[in-house]
């Protein structure tokens, strides 16, 4: 009888516990949600289309977005502990963000104690022996980072490091399916870049020897008609 008790109260804990398991959005970092188009970013961010970067443009656009957080937050004195993310975009679509913790106000945290502040947004965690590379979409690789814990579904993954540059906190937050495209794209792009990069400096030296020759066009009649021997 105490048994049956016993496993009837488990299965009432499991039941009324399961929705909070399961309810975590790992496609979620705050107002950000993985899938965003860029528009709908830089207009929560309130910034201007000049800050958007064109990274790649062939065979996948890829576009970067800086945000810091703490600067848009110095006339209301509100504190935040983020310094910056970086929202990162695969034809206009947000699948990945870098964010980086300020350093001041992490000073003395822990591992443990940035684990435990996460997982009570995301739930529980893992501590797999695994890097990730935060690499620019600018280049193949990068440094890699160790992760300190991961928060992961079948289409989403977060991934605490501590950066090993400078004593600092970061997060990589990305869509596992449009983050392997665009990886695939950027190196895919890089090797474009560098098969046309002799074509493409031809073609700069042209350019500037045709603007070179404009100057000298459009200055020789008066310099022609002012020069005294």
């Amino acid at each position: 009888m105490i048994n049956t008790r016993s496993l009837a109260i488990s299965v009432c804990w499991l039941v009324v516990w399961t929705p909070v398991i399961y309810a975590q959005d790992l496609s979620r970092y705050r107002e950000f949600q993985l899938g965003m188009n860029l528009v709908t970013v830089a207009k929560q961010i309130d910034a201007r289309p000049s800050e958007v970067k064109v990274i790649h443009q062939r065979p996948a656009v890829i576009q970067e977005l800086e945000w810091r957080p703490r600067l848009a937050l110095v006339a209301s004195r509100e504190a935040d502990s983020v310094n910056e993310v970086l929202f990162t975009f695969y034809n206009g679509e947000l699948f990945r963000m870098v964010v980086s913790y300020d350093r001041q106000r992490t000073e003395g945290l822990t591992d443990q104690d940035m684990i435990e502040a996460i997982s009570a947004t995301y739930g529980i965690a893992t501590q797999p022996a695994a890097k990730i590379i935060l690499f620019s979409s600018s280049y193949i690789y990068n440094d890699s980072e160790k992760v300190m814990a991961r928060w992961e579904d079948s289409q989403s993954s977060l991934s605490l490091f501590r950066s090993s540059n400078q004593p600092s906190f970061g997060m990589l937050v990305l869509s596992k399916r449009v983050d392997a495209l665009a990886q695939e794209a950027i190196r895919e792009a890089i090797q474009l870049d560098e098969q046309e990069a002799p074509r493409r400096d031809i073609e700069r030296r042209r350019k500037e020897s045709e603007e070179i020759r404009a100057v000298q066009e459009k200055a020789r009649p008066a310099n022609k008609a002012d020069f005294r021997p």
